[in-house]
């Protein structure tokens, strides 16, 4: 029996890939978030915006990044550019949810403010949040942040035990276990698996040996679990290895290269254990079946590499020192093991390749590889399609929307739909047009075919339906379908406050 006012809990990874969960194909140990998939429903064409801010304001607000704000992250670029931070006059879900009675909380990070060191109406607790722990940045590290707040004050880190996903995992839960019989709306925003890799040395060690396969065969073993699982076609075709990077078997260092992943994955791992202790405090409550459980990452995996040590600019931004007083090792180097305090590293192209499982380019694109995210929904009292693999195609801005219409708190101002017909069963519309663009890569999508570019470059078409991998470009064949594509594309934009790539400096024609 569906409930009239489920409590909601609203998951969002962090640069985590389409295949790296288990329940989409992926070898990370993840038995929480597959139970949640086995016993509810997965989305296998849900889109994000491609990178972290855009995403988290289009997810709170249905909006399209460019009209909150928040265009590209959180740098104030006016006159010319976007403000950088969440505008006031883009209502927020929480505020709709904490106006229909719902009690509200954030744990984990935000990065919709530009101002992070002064109060002000840009930041969670002002934008229908009653509670906040957590960070108002990006990213920061693991095991000493030093950007955490409670509410809006400026909190220091415990001492040795403290890793900031668990932290996060126990606000959470202590979130849930509070408050009285008003339904609530936690939004739970793991930093995991963002840089820096940071992560609990005996889960470390369990992947270490794991990832001495290498990129190339896991990238296959993926591609075939993926098929098996009824989340991919088997018309679509594994991309081929980004070609700035190695065959496995070439590739020197290969033991800080499995050492990179096992990280990586560790950080997932721990975020996964901290999800199947909240559905444990849920379950022990008597509220998992009232609760709509929505899980997501904000866009594909990451391929950006850090600056050597040597990299001023990057040195500068980040503490010299821990704590304790030992010299911080900073960026991807070999002769620095990823994973304790004093490391600051990222795991790099080739393994974001192999996150991104069968799909080409990454978190910044819009080709599937930057966009596709892995989506869970879970809801025992929703009447859901329940064990199904759900194909129709629903992007950020279908959230807002879905979570006001499950919570009865009026319509959104929105141009996404609901998603719940979808989650029960019911077809979506084959011909509703999503669109996308960030720092000048742009794309539409209706119904199979996809029209995408690069910035700077010419327009590539797909059909998705035989390969969703985006390898056989049809558009010198089918120009109409590009021209008629491209037209949509710019109204879109014209409408929903798209400034040109790159954003026009001072005394420039905008």
């Amino acid at each position: 029996m569906t409930t009239a006012r489920p409590n909601i809990l609203l998951v969002l990874a962090d640069d985590l890939g389409w295949s790296d969960l288990g329940a989409f194909g992926g070898e990370i140990d993840t038995p929480h978030l597959d139970a949640l998939a086995r016993d509810g429903v997965r989305m296998s064409s849900f889109y994000n915006t491609a990178r972290c801010s855009p995403s988290r304001a289009s997810l709170l607000t249905g909006r399209d990044p460019h009209e909150t704000g928040i265009g590209i992250l959180t740098d104030d670029q006016r006159p010319h550019g976007y403000p950088g931070s969440l505008s006031t006059a883009v209502p927020t879900v929480a505020e709709h949810l904490s106006a229909a009675g719902y009690r509200t909380g954030l744990s984990g990070k935000w990065h919709l403010s530009s101002d992070t060191a002064t109060p002000n109406d840009t930041w969670p607790t002002r934008r229908g949040f009653d509670e906040f722990h957590g960070i108002l940045a990006g990213a920061d590290d693991y095991f000493h942040p030093r950007g955490l707040f409670r509410g809006e004050t400026r909190q220091e880190v415990p001492g040795d035990g403290y890793y900031l996903t668990d932290a996060v995992t126990d606000h959470a839960v202590e979130f849930v276990r509070s408050g009285g019989d008003e339904p609530f709306f936690l939004y739970l925003a793991y930093t995991a698996p963002h840089w820096p890799l940071h992560a609990p040395e005996e889960v470390v060690q369990r992947y270490e040996q794991r990832y001495l396969a290498g990129w190339d065969a896991l990238r296959e073993q993926r591609l075939t679990r993926l098929r098996e699982n009824g989340l991919l076609g088997t018309e679509s075709p594994l991309s081929p290895r980004d070609p700035r990077e190695q065959a496995w078997a070439d590739t020197a260092d290969r033991a800080w290269q499995a050492r990179r992943m096992a990280v990586y994955a560790a950080q997932v791992e721990v975020m996964d254990t901290g999800i199947g202790r909240i559905v444990d405090a849920l379950r022990e409550s008597g509220r998992l079946a009232d609760t709509l459980i929505l899980f997501l990452s904000d866009n594909g995996g990451c391929a950006e590499e850090l600056p050597p040590p040597d990299a001023v600019h990057f040195r500068s931004r980040q503490p010299s020192h821990t704590p304790d007083g030992r010299p911080m090792r900073l960026g991807n180097e070999p002769g620095i093991v990823p994973g304790p305090d004093d490391t600051f590293a990222s795991y790099g192209r080739a393994w974001a390749n192999l996150s991104n499982t069968p799909f080409r380019l990454y978190k910044r694109w819009v080709h599937e590889g930057g966009i596709a995210t892995p989506m869970i929904v879970h809801w025992p009292a929703g009447e859901l399609a329940d064990g199904t693999v759900r194909t129709d195609p629903f992007q950020l801005v279908d959230v807002a929307p879905t979570l006001a219409a499950v919570a009865g708190a009026g319509p959104v101002d929105s141009r996404g739909t609901s998603m719940l017909d979808s989650w029960r069963g019911t077809d979506a519309p084959a011909d509703r047009a999503l669109f996308w663009e960030h720092i000048g890569n742009c794309a539409v999508r209706v119904g199979p075919l996809k029209l995408v570019r690069t910035a700077g470059a010419p327009w590539e078409l797909y059909d998705l339906d035989h390969d969703r991998s985006e390898l056989h470009d049809l558009a010198a064949d089918r120009p109409d379908d590009v021209a008629r594509l491209a037209a949509r594309w710019q109204d879109w934009a014209a409408d929903h406050g798209v400034l040109p790539w790159p954003i026009p400096t001072p005394g420039e024609d905008r």
